[in-house]
């Protein structure tokens, strides 16, 4: 192994674990859910993305097996080759009607997704206009494209800015680019408040922009029956774009494309990670059309979610932790500086609650947190071991 780049890395290491930013993940033992065995350990679990429960639930788990019997365990190839199973194609159908959209198409991955479809719907004629807190995998999209971008350059407004948004499109037509695309989380992923959507939209057909929405924490959570934001606001068909996951809220793996037909088409023979990555497994697609039914059908996890969150909201808010105005199950609990937020974190872990510190670089430095998840599968007295755990952590801490 050579031996520069070995001391490159463990160079690199070093610095982040002088900087308190170092991270080591930790082994889950048993199925997904409220609580659960880590590192041979049962704890709450408040950092997971398992929204409705909907990763360990019967009906979910019996499709994929049905699914493995019938179809295998791999599609074999990748999508446009051969890879594009019977399932496949009627996941894609499914979601397409969920989200009230001409069409859909699957990518392996939320990030995946972003990264294969922002590139290829952008030119260098064209303008990308980005919420300053999006997530990283739009970030890492908007840099594979090759349209104007930069914070430096203008073309990254402050957090949920309507004036800023604006001043951006105004310049964006002084420049007189063919095409200017407003691109925004739903959900935003570290704070859990919500896009301005309605006012996105209504500046966007002011300027002659195109909208695209990663609503990868808003798919369960949000609208008739978890459809996301375009839904929550009765905005259909006024988003071009819509992004969603299906690893979250519904409980498997992957993320998809929502929106026109023709948009379909052209990710189909211009999208990157679907034209050179292997097609879903078979039992993947069945579990995830077994997830959809449930959340069409059972308003129950929904519904318990909700209630879960308001709950943990407001004991956090009585007993004077800081949400961050989080409006989501997303419920930041503000630390600020980086090495009381990781201390935070262990000390909660030895108390018997996972919940992750979130630190630089992944939020602003001087702005860690601990970032709790309510779900559908937490039961009342999680969320009450919870709640007094943090409350003894930060009496110690004082």
């Amino acid at each position: 192994m050579n031996a520069g780049l070995q001391t490159w890395l463990s160079d690199q290491l070093q610095s982040l674990r002088d900087q308190n930013l170092y991270k080591v993940p930790k082994i889950l033992e048993s199925p997904a859910g409220g609580r659960v065995q880590m590192n041979g350990k049962e704890v709450v679990n408040l950092s997971s993305n398992n929204y409705l429960g909907l990763a360990n639930h019967p009906k979910v788990r019996a499709a994929a097996l049905a699914a493995i019997e019938k179809w295998g365990v791999g599609a074999g190839a990748v999508r446009w080759i051969g890879g594009t199973m019977a399932v496949h194609d009627e996941l894609e159908q499914r979601l397409a009607k969920f989200k009230h959209t001409e069409a859909v198409l699957v990518f392996t991955g939320g990030f995946t997704a972003n990264s294969g479809c922002i590139p290829a719907v952008l030119t260098k004629q064209d303008v990308v206009i980005s919420d300053e807190l999006n997530h990283a995998s739009i970030i890492d999209g908007v840099r594979l494209a090759p349209a104007a971008y930069k914070k430096s350059e203008g073309w990254v407004y402050a957090h949920k800015d309507m004036d800023a948004l604006e001043t951006c499109l105004k310049a964006a037509n002084e420049k007189g680019f063919a095409k200017k695309m407003i691109i925004t989380d739903g959900v935003f992923s570290m704070d859990g408040d919500i896009a301005p959507l309605p006012e996105i939209v209504a500046l966007a057909e002011q300027y002659d922009a195109f909208v695209m929405v990663d609503d990868a924490h808003a798919s369960g959570v949000l609208g008739q029956n978890g459809a996301g934001t375009a839904s929550h606001f009765g905005l259909y068909g006024r988003v071009d774009i819509q992004l969603g996951t299906l690893s979250k809220a519904l409980g498997v793996i992957g993320g998809y494309i929502a929106g026109s037909s023709l948009l379909k088409d052209w990710l189909i023979n211009r999208g990157r990670p679907y034209l050179f990555s292997t097609a879903h497994p078979p039992m993947v697609a069945a579990a995830l059309i077994a997830a959809l039914d449930v959340m069409e059908t059972d308003p129950e996890p929904m519904a318990r979610l909700w209630a879960n969150t308001r709950w943990w909201k407001k004991a956090l808010q009585e007993n004077g932790f800081d949400t961050m105005g989080s409006e989501t199950p997303i419920t930041p609990v503000y630390v600020g500086e980086e090495r009381a937020a990781q201390a935070m974190e262990k000390a909660l872990w030895d108390e018997g609650v996972y919940a992750l510190a979130i630190v630089y670089p992944t939020v602003g430095l001087g702005k860690a947190r601990i970032r709790t998840m309510p779900s559908a599968a937490h039961t009342q007295e999680d969320l009450e071991f919870a709640l007094e755990a943090f409350k003894r952590v930060r009496d110690r801490m004082a």
